[in-house]
Protein backbone atom coordinates (compact mmCIF):
# COMPACT_ATOMS: atom_id res chain seq x y z
CA UNK A 1 0.00 0.00 0.00
CA UNK A 2 2.81 2.42 0.88
CA UNK A 3 4.52 1.77 -2.45
CA UNK A 4 1.24 2.40 -4.28
CA UNK A 5 0.80 5.71 -2.45
CA UNK A 6 4.37 6.64 -3.33
CA UNK A 7 3.78 5.80 -7.00
CA UNK A 8 0.58 7.86 -7.07
CA UNK A 9 2.39 10.75 -5.44
CA UNK A 10 5.09 10.68 -8.11
CA UNK A 11 2.64 10.29 -11.00
CA UNK A 12 0.00 12.77 -9.88
CA UNK A 13 1.98 15.19 -7.74
CA UNK A 14 -0.07 14.37 -4.65
CA UNK A 15 0.74 15.53 -1.14
CA UNK A 16 0.09 13.35 1.91
CA UNK A 17 0.14 13.94 5.63
CA UNK A 18 0.90 10.76 7.59
CA UNK A 19 0.43 10.53 11.33
CA UNK A 20 2.33 7.64 12.85
CA UNK A 21 4.47 6.52 15.77
CA UNK A 22 6.43 4.29 13.38
CA UNK A 23 9.42 6.40 12.37
CA UNK A 24 10.75 3.61 10.13
CA UNK A 25 7.67 3.96 7.92
CA UNK A 26 7.75 7.75 8.08
CA UNK A 27 11.43 7.73 7.07
CA UNK A 28 10.62 5.49 4.11
CA UNK A 29 7.70 7.51 2.71
CA UNK A 30 8.35 11.12 3.67
CA UNK A 31 10.31 13.97 2.15
CA UNK A 32 10.01 15.99 5.38
CA UNK A 33 8.90 15.06 8.85
CA UNK A 34 7.80 16.62 12.10
CA UNK A 35 8.07 14.79 15.42
CA UNK A 36 5.42 15.92 17.87
CA UNK A 37 4.98 15.17 21.56
CA UNK A 38 1.81 16.16 23.44
CA UNK A 39 0.83 18.58 20.67
CA UNK A 40 4.20 20.33 20.57
CA UNK A 41 6.78 20.11 17.78
CA UNK A 42 9.93 18.40 19.04
CA UNK A 43 11.87 18.21 15.76
CA UNK A 44 11.35 19.14 12.14
CA UNK A 45 13.42 18.36 9.07
CA UNK A 46 14.54 15.71 6.63
CA UNK A 47 13.77 12.16 7.76
CA UNK A 48 17.29 10.84 7.15
CA UNK A 49 18.84 13.58 9.30
CA UNK A 50 16.31 13.24 12.13
CA UNK A 51 16.57 9.45 12.04
CA UNK A 52 20.39 9.42 12.11
CA UNK A 53 20.98 12.36 14.47
CA UNK A 54 17.91 12.91 16.65
CA UNK A 55 18.20 16.01 18.83
CA UNK A 56 15.42 15.35 21.33
CA UNK A 57 14.92 12.55 23.88
CA UNK A 58 11.39 11.84 22.65
CA UNK A 59 12.65 11.28 19.10
CA UNK A 60 15.42 9.02 20.37
CA UNK A 61 12.82 6.95 22.26
CA UNK A 62 10.68 6.54 19.14
CA UNK A 63 13.71 5.45 17.13
CA UNK A 64 14.82 3.05 19.88
CA UNK A 65 11.36 1.42 19.68
CA UNK A 66 11.94 0.44 16.03
CA UNK A 67 12.79 -3.27 15.73
CA UNK A 68 16.41 -3.74 14.70
CA UNK A 69 17.05 -4.32 11.02
CA UNK A 70 14.46 -1.84 9.75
Amino acid sequence: VLNLLSDLQAELGLTYIFISHDLAVVKHISDRMIVMNKGQIEEEGFPEIIYNTPQKDYTRKLIAAIPKGL
